[in-house]
């Protein structure tokens, strides 16, 4: 299996949609088509935090990913966004748990208390264990969107 890449990014833009890819390309991720799964880590993956995602194939093709995301409206009374992802490993399969909204520090808190209900849930030790989020505070006149990715892999083609 190769590597999946953790990268985030923040976008602020006219439109919701619009910030969600300034924040995908801020990561380096936004010429993908994504594709959303639930949040297990193949056994045989190496999980790498980067700063932005490398270059994982052609615009326009499939991009596996678990993603975090946060969005605040024009005007909402927001001080900070913050998404983040968590992952556990340990022999065998892994867990990437996704937290939105609120704070640093409660995004951080709600991660540790998802992967230690994944692991007991699913009775898997995940002795290693790492996290990132992304934060920004919220535009007044603009929507602003922050994002935590994990890319599975190299993207595929769509068609």
């Amino acid at each position: 299996m190769s590597t999946i890449h953790v990268a985030s990014g923040v976008g602020v833009a006219p439109t919701e949609m619009a910030a969600y890819d300034a924040a995908l390309a801020d990561a380096n991720l936004h010429n993908y088509n994504l594709v959303t799964v639930s949040s297990i880590v193949p056994a045989d993956a190496d999980v790498e935090q980067v700063d932005t995602a490398p270059d994982l194939g052609p615009a326009g093709n499939r991009l596996t990913v678990v993603q975090a995301r946060d969005v605040a409206e024009p005007g909402d009374d927001v001080d900070e966004l913050a998404a983040g992802l968590g992952w556990a490993t340990g022999p065998g399969p892994g867990l990437f748990y996704e937290v939105s909204g609120g704070d640093r520090d409660g995004v951080r808190a709600a991660i540790h208390d998802g992967l230690d209900a994944g692991a007991e849930l699913r009775d898997w030790e995940l002795t290693d264990r790492e996290l990132c989020v992304e934060s920004a505070e919220a535009a007044e006149d603009a929507y602003t969107c922050v994002i935590v990715l994990a890319a599975y892999g190299d993207s595929e083609p769509i068609l």
